[in-house]
């Protein structure tokens, strides 16, 4: 064989080893990544190929799954699709999924692993889907909605004792089944409506909570010892000048005694210079400890939905530590985490692990995982501290600012909270109620927020807009 001969042969055979190598590294590495891409159809046609498992509320499914005339097979379907959007999201056969649908998806299309019987890992056959069983109330969940009706807002209510959440609320809300079968104007309208009804309120936008906060730094006042109670005067200046600034601290109600007031009628007349005042005493580390317990600076609250942080910052002045102790500042949270802080309240001081989903299970309704045995307590403040504080929100709903939240044979209490918005609060305020209801053996904390309203400015409070939906959602919980 003559030496170009030879060299062709061993070129040849070079490009054979490398046409090779090159077919098993696209079977076997490329090749489950383009299988798993999202923009895969066969992924989508698989998916779809079978009717979906279900996310059941109150024994009931709010989701199922209809036949269609495309290679798609069925598409998912809603119950209540607006009233339940915040709890369950969407499964959509081009926008993917989210909430509980995107979270559970291997649970609801069959291939979790715990699905699958001999049978079917002998055969390679998809297994028949499981369930989602949530913890959500539908009479709770629908008072919620109702009550929050044409405003921007949000609700949750969670039961102390048991860190079940009863309802999940944000509005406006949209229809999911307008998403699943990927209409291009649905979503174009959805995402681009400056309303925003794609947005969990309850569980992912965190606001200023303005006065609401004022319960987690008497908290603090009351462990560090600061104040020995409740109805201990404090040394509090009225108005208060805000240290290292020629800015004076006023309150809503110039009229009401909040000179060195008690926790108690500084919580009742939500006086601005008690907790200002209190926050500088105590320091913001202190504060912050005391709002870390509570769950504030926790970048991973899975409910199992992920929540948003919400914020207690650090690195401030002593003006800056002023204005947060009344909520203000960077101070941010979501109505989960203020319900959080009432349910902890509520509950002795304790805090259970918060969840909206009780089980999941197989198709013939075998429990595969049960959350309810599952739930972490941490105990947030002492019981002393929860007593008293129980009882300083009581007398805010019987005689403070918080009357609207009144239930007729039902012990309430609560803390409202009106947050300014806006460079120099220009904008409408936001309105906040956080909130306890006990009656009858049954008991629920609940955190509303009222972003806007068609209320004149002048009207925007806490007591005149949130406490009418906690009331109601409350009612709703207490006599269910």
């Amino acid at each position: 064989m003559n030496k170009t001969i030879r060299r062709a042969s061993v070129f040849t055979l070079l490009l054979v080893f490398a046409l090779l190598i090159r077919a098993t590294w696209v079977q076997f590495y490329d090749g489950k990544a383009l299988a798993e891409d999202k923009d895969n159809r066969r992924n989508a046609i698989e998916l779809y190929s079978e009717p979906l498992g279900d996310i059941v509320v109150g024994g009931k499914s709010v989701t199922g799954s209809a036949p269609t005339s495309g290679d798609l097979k069925y598409k998912r379907t809603y119950t209540d699709g607006k009233l339940y959007s915040a709890v369950t999201g969407y499964s959509s056969q081009v926008y993917g999924a989210t909430q509980l649908e995107g979270i559970y998806q291997d649970l609801l299309d069959g291939t979790d692993t715990r699905l699958k019987t001999v049978m079917d890992t002998v055969t390679g056959k998809r297994a028949d889907p499981g369930n989602v069983i949530t913890t959500i109330d539908p009479a709770v969940q629908k008072a919620a909605y109702d009550a929050l009706g044409d405003t921007k807002g949000a609700a949750v209510a969670i039961d102390p004792a048991t860190g079940k959440i009863l309802a999940v609320v944000s509005t406006p809300s949209y229809a999911p089944s307008t998403l699943t079968t990927g209409a291009g104007d649905a979503w174009t309208r959805l995402t681009k409506d400056p309303e925003k009804p794609m947005t969990n309120r309850a569980l992912r936008q965190p606001l200023p909570p303005g006065s609401t906060f004022k319960l987690v730094v008497a908290a603090a006042a009351l462990e560090d010892g600061l104040y020995s109670s409740v109805d201990e005067k404090t040394d509090s200046p009225d108005p208060y000048k805000l240290p290292l600034s020629n800015n004076v601290l006023s309150n809503e109600n110039p009229s009401a005694p909040c000179e060195n007031a008690s926790i108690r009628v500084a919580l009742q007349y939500s006086c601005n210079n008690v907790f200002a005042k209190m926050a500088v005493d105590l320091g913001q580390d202190k504060v912050r400890a005391q709002a870390d317990k509570f769950g504030f600076n926790d970048a991973s609250q899975d409910v199992p939905v992920r929540a948003y942080e919400s914020v207690y910052p650090k690195d401030m002045d002593k003006a800056q530590t002023a204005l947060s102790g009344i909520g203000q500042f960077d101070v941010t949270a979501t109505p989960l985490q203020m319900a959080m802080v009432s349910a902890a309240i509520a509950n002795g001081g304790k805090l259970v692990s918060p969840h909206m989903v009780s089980q999941i299970t197989d198709s013939g309704g075998d429990v595969l995982e049960n959350y309810d045995d599952n739930t972490d307590t941490t105990e947030i403040v002492s019981s002393s501290t929860a007593e008293q504080l129980r009882s300083a929100m009581q007398t805010v709903v019987e005689e403070g600012t918080g009357t609207n939240a009144q239930i007729s044979g039902a012990t309430v209490g609560g803390k409202t909270g009106t947050a300014q918005h806006g460079e120099n609060n220009s904008q409408t305020p936001y309105a906040w109620f956080t909130s306890y209801g006990k009656a009858d053996g049954k008991e629920v904390a609940v955190a509303v927020v009222v972003e806007q309203s068609d209320a004149a400015r002048s009207e925007v409070s806490g007591n005149g807009l949130a406490a009418p939906v906690a009331k109601s959602v409350m009612e709703a919980a207490l006599k269910n």
